[in-house]
């Protein structure tokens, strides 16, 4: 669905997207809206017509309704432990997978330069959909129906919390300065793929042990996968079952 503004019409059929965000909007305009990249849009329309300011809306309400989950889920832990929770799950790396599981990038729409780049598979722009179409859902049903999407959209991140395995990068360097050694350095050692599309390995070192390497679609994500990967390995904590 990626072109120009001229490609954006109020009679486009959202029904494949609404099926698979499992919310059926009642202003239409707001999802077309949160579906367009500023490049689509001539830049005196841009303010009013692209994902913007729904996007801004959205990351408060992903914040706001993650951490009511967090809140519910652990009433033991306190405001630090919390927090570092929070921060794990509302990540630019976890907006685009949840984007790239829902298959947004499929349905954006963007100016020509952009989808010639390669923008429909940008982490930034896949992130920022995600949460412009929180921020829409939000705008068209109120906080209950955001509530549920983002539940069960970020479920997954949210497990992860559950099996106390909140942030593998945290947890790495915690296990290492718990025995002495020095932080965890991840190395870039390869980056592959398209240019619009990148695949970084990532390498972690600990004096003392054999180094580990994975994959991400972004050096972050990749970072967290081998961190997570080290943990496994040794049997670290709760990455031991």
């Amino acid at each position: 669905m990626s072109g120009s503004s001229s490609d954006i019409g109020g009679g486009t059929d959202y029904s494949k997207i609404e099926q698979r965000l499992n919310y059926v909007f009642i202003d239409k305009n707001l999802l077309r809206r949160a579906l367009t990249h500023s490049s689509a849009i001539s830049p005196g329309r841009r303010i009013k017509e692209s994902y913007q300011r729904l996007e801004f809306l959205g990351d408060r309400v992903l914040g706001l309704v993650v951490a009511d989950l967090l809140f519910q889920r652990f009433p033991k832990s306190n405001e630090g432990d919390l927090s570092r929770m929070l921060n794990s799950v509302v990540r630019k790396e976890s907006c685009a997978q949840v984007a790239r599981n829902l298959k947004l990038g499929d349905a954006v729409i963007l100016g020509t330069s952009e989808a010639r780049s390669g923008g429909a598979k940008k982490e930034a722009i896949l992130a920022d959909i995600c949460e412009a179409v929180i921020g829409a859902i939000y705008r068209d049903g109120g906080l209950a129906k955001a509530h549920l999407f983002v539940e069960t959209a970020f479920a997954d991140f949210l497990s992860d919390m559950d099996a106390g395995r909140a942030d593998a990068k945290t947890a790495l360097q915690e296990w290492a300065q718990g025995r002495g050694l020095a932080p965890p350095r991840y190395v870039e050692i390869e980056r592959f793929g398209p240019d619009h599309a990148p695949v970084f390995r990532i390498q972690v070192n600990i004096e003392g042990f054999e180094p580990a390497s994975a994959i991400g679609p972004s050096k972050k994500i990749a970072e967290h996968q081998v961190a997570e990967l080290f943990l496994r390995r040794e049997k670290i904590g709760s990455w031991a079952k």
